[in-house]
């Protein structure tokens, strides 16, 4: 197994993700991972094991590829603490998610892969609870308002209107969305 190129793996991941978007979990096959990156028949094989060990890959490199920018990061801890501050955090959240869109669509079909390969299902699960866990602190040691519940029914809410904008974009504008995330900001946070 060939692991000296850090690019083309990821590239190869990248193009993973794609796959997973277009094709769903049964569409994930090494042969197509290498014609979606354009690389030579038997490329992504030398990169990884087995199919289980590239459908892991590409759900880490979604989180990678998703992370806030420092200028997030530094509004979160910098910002005014207000409930308006959390729902230009979260409006941001949702947009750089579905602006991802196929990478959001390539986690919801390992999740839905996870539900019949046990192993996949574990770590989805503790990466997902990681992911969770740090939100929550980061609310926390931030000092905005709100607790742990708020920011678990943000999640919640806010997941589910990725899907709505992902799956069905008809379903809600722009202006619609922003406008239920505020209002899932107002009903989720007590005003002080």
């Amino acid at each position: 197994m060939v692991r000296t190129n850090p690019e083309r793996r990821n590239a190869l991941i990248d193009a993973g993700i794609e796959v997973l978007a277009r094709d769903g979990a049964r569409g994930l096959t090494f042969r197509a991972v290498d014609k979606e990156a354009g690389v030579p028949a038997g490329t992504a094989s030398n990169y990884f094991p087995n199919r289980d060990e590239l459908l892991v890959q590409t759900g880490h490199r979604f989180y990678e590829r998703l992370q806030p920018s420092a200028e997030t990061m530094d509004h979160l801890f910098t910002g005014p603490r207000t409930r308006e501050t959390i729902a230009e955090l979260m409006n941001e959240t949702v947009g750089r998610i579905t602006d991802f869109r196929t990478g959001y669509l390539a986690l919801l079909e390992l999740r839905l892969e996870a539900t019949r390969r046990p192993e996949l299902q574990a770590i989805l699960t503790e990466r997902v609870r990681a992911d969770i866990d740090l939100n929550v602190r980061n609310h926390l040691d931030s000092g905005l308002p709100g607790d742990a519940d708020s920011v678990l029914l943000l999640y919640l809410a806010l997941n589910w209107l990725i899907v709505e904008r992902l799956t069905l974009p008809g379903i809600f504008t722009d202006e619609q969305a922003a406008h239920l995330v505020s209002m899932a900001v107002e009903r989720a946070i007590p005003a002080l």
